[in-house]
């Protein structure tokens, strides 16, 4: 069995899928299946991945009706994979080709940590280097992943994950299988956020996560981007607080952190509400997710929301009339 299932999901980018598949294959630790996964792309994709089946470490399934969820396809791999550790290799990002070198030896020096994960780079559609991806992190003390760390799982959620996604893509991951499925693999019910969700899972289990200072991985941000188009219709917001609620649920914090936490999202959630460009049903679910964390939420919108309410009732009405 192989020690490590690459998993590489990809839907409709043929136009960066040979980088993504060559860095793999060129890692200089060997010990590795490539699980090869198309979600019925409409462009050249399927070309090109068939192009690899000859190589032994290669298996490609391609689906015949698309999933529509990239954390679908994480768990249909997930499923196929044999090996002890698992990293899903986004198919429009490429990685150092020491990636696994350094990120297997960590889990396999230190078997308490859940998750391994390196620094990466952020680049342009076209390759163009734009500095290291945690530079666009808020103000959580960025020299903190200038260097190598191992923290303790439940602290990182305490200190940094409850604020944001600070494993800031996938790619750069390496995480053990056995812990993945112990807390149900990635939650299909999630757009943007399964990835979050699911490395504060992890973490949660009492394990620790361990990170390499050195940028081994490069993440792609452009316009076709999933991060990119959710951004745009409020379904980040949405999903950023049912994280954000899910971490507080299952992490004790002091009462006045809690009572900090709940008004530095306000700025977050009390923006997407009054944001009329958003859709009522999205806008009314941000608002729900925003009163499971902070009961004084109605407190804090009160006039702009019941004009919402009664927005939302006059609409049913409407629509009940023969």
């Amino acid at each position: 069995m192989p020690a490590v299932s690459v998993i590489t999901p990809n839907y409709n980018h043929a136009r960066y899928l040979r980088r993504r598949i060559d860095s793999v294959l060129g890692q200089t630790y060997q010990d590795f299946e490539l699980i090869l996964l198309d979600d019925c792309s409409t462009d050249e994709s399927r070309e090109i991945l068939s192009s690899y089946a000859n190589d032994p470490r290669v298996r490609i399934e391609f689906n015949e009706t698309n999933s529509g969820s990239t954390f679908k396809q994480w768990n249909k791999g997930a499923r196929m994979a044999r090996g002890k550790y698992i990293w899903f290799a986004e198919s429009d990002d490429y990685a150092d080709e020491r990636l696994l070198e350094k990120l297997v030896a960590r889990l396999d020096d230190e078997p308490h940590s859940v998750l391994c994960y390196c620094r990466s780079w952020q680049v342009s559609a076209d390759g163009e280097l734009k500095g290291f991806q945690d530079s666009y992190l808020p103000d959580l003390g960025t020299q903190k992943w200038a260097g190598d760390f191992r923290a303790n799982g439940v602290e990182e959620c305490r200190r940094y994950l409850v604020h944001c996604n600070t494993v800031l893509s996938a790619s750069s991951v390496l995480f053990r299988r056995d812990v993945y499925w112990q807390v149900g693999g990635a939650d299909e019910t999630l757009v943007l956020c399964g990835d979050w969700k699911m490395w504060t899972s992890m973490a949660l289990t009492g394990g620790d996560i361990s990170y390499v200072g050195e940028a081994l991985n490069y993440y792609r941000y452009h316009d076709a981007s999933v991060s990119e188009r959710t951004m745009r219709n409020g379904i980040w917001a949405d999903e950023a607080l049912r994280v954000i609620g899910f971490i507080l649920n299952e992490v004790d914090f002091e009462k006045e952190v809690r009572k900090k936490l709940k008004a530095e999202l306000f700025p977050l959630w009390g923006s997407a509400v009054l944001n009329k460009g958003f859709p009522v049903g999205r806008r009314l679910s941000i608002l729900r997710n925003a009163i499971f964390i902070d009961h004084l939420a109605l407190h804090r919108l009160a006039p702009p929301v019941l004009q919402l309410l009664r927005m939302t009732i006059a609409r049913r009405l409407r629509s009940l009339r023969p």
